[in-house]
């Protein structure tokens, strides 16, 4: 992934030469590449990996990169760190980070248009309409829009939780559900499959939020290359804060399960996504 992102972004030249490369900044040199990673292995789970599947992936890391930087803001969530280094808009300006992270968006479209992605038109449109769909107000954007405003978890009660949920399924499984619906997609996958494909999606989205829980209330913020303890301190409502640290981890595990058992039916095949509910559930960033 790193070598196809190196590809797909501009290098830095001309008069725009300083967002080109605030652009390779955030993008290249770190993260998980989780969401790439699970396009390009639902992808080939089905059979259908090849370059189109890797350049869908690049288009979807620059719109997961560009929602880090956005998040990162002093507006947002105020962060000096991601991913081990200094935030955008730390070691450029506001003005700047709130530019790269517009580029790369429209980058990712402009990548999702393009022949190599299928030979298909209409998988291509597939593909560019669900990702604006995943990544605005009725995913991505809206659940960050939830995120800001939600009530405090000093007066959220339990049966809030279905609030909780629905937020994480917009804010962070939107993209989860995108990558893995986008890997079927491009291989061809059946209603049959792409069912089995929603149902470890929305599994793996919320346990991988969970753990980002966990991990904020004890994780290590130098290994996790960002700030912790910043829920607690900001009074957001989380699976930590409503059934506990304990409670949570027995809630991740039993969606990791079910994550699995939704891919039983390709038996080998789907050994190395299961792995990755294993990755996801254990992370240490």
């Amino acid at each position: 992934m790193e070598q196809a992102l190196s590809k797909v972004l501009p290098e830095p030249a001309g008069p725009q030469a300083d967002i080109l490369e605030a652009m390779r900044y955030a993008v290249l040199g770190g993260g998980k590449r989780l969401r790439p990673f699970l396009l390009i292995e639902t992808a080939r789970m089905l059979g259908g990996a090849d370059e189109g599947a890797v350049l869908a992936a690049c288009a979807l890391e620059c719109v997961h990169v560009y929602s880090l930087i956005h998040d990162d803001l002093p507006c947002m969530d105020d962060d000096d760190l991601r991913r081990g280094k200094p935030t955008v808009h730390k070691v450029y300006d506001e003005a700047m980070a709130v530019l790269c992270g517009d580029a790369l968006l429209t980058l990712a479209f402009e990548i999702l248009a393009r022949p190599e992605i299928h030979v298909d038109v209409n998988i291509r449109l597939k593909l560019l309409s669900n990702l604006a769909v995943a990544s605005g107000t009725q995913g991505m954007i809206g659940g960050q829009v939830m995120d800001i405003y939600a009530p405090n978890y000093s007066s959220i009660q339990k049966q809030d939780e279905a609030l909780i949920t629905q937020l994480q399924a917009l804010k962070t499984g939107a993209l989860i559900q995108y990558a893995v619906q986008s890997g079927g997609h491009l291989a061809g996958a059946s209603e049959v499959d792409l069912q089995n494909l929603r149902v470890y999606a929305d599994a793996l989205g919320l346990a991988f939020q969970i753990r980002d829980d966990i991990l904020d209330a004890e994780g290590d913020a130098q290994e996790m290359g960002k700030a912790a303890g910043k829920d607690a301190g900001l009074g957001k409502a989380t699976f930590v804060s409503i059934h506990g640290l304990e409670g949570a981890k027995q809630k991740a595990a039993i969606l990791g399960e079910q994550a699995k058992a939704a891919l039983a039916v390709y038996g080998a095949k789907a050994d190395i996504l299961c792995s990755t509910v294993d990755f996801v559930l254990n992370r240490k960033k």
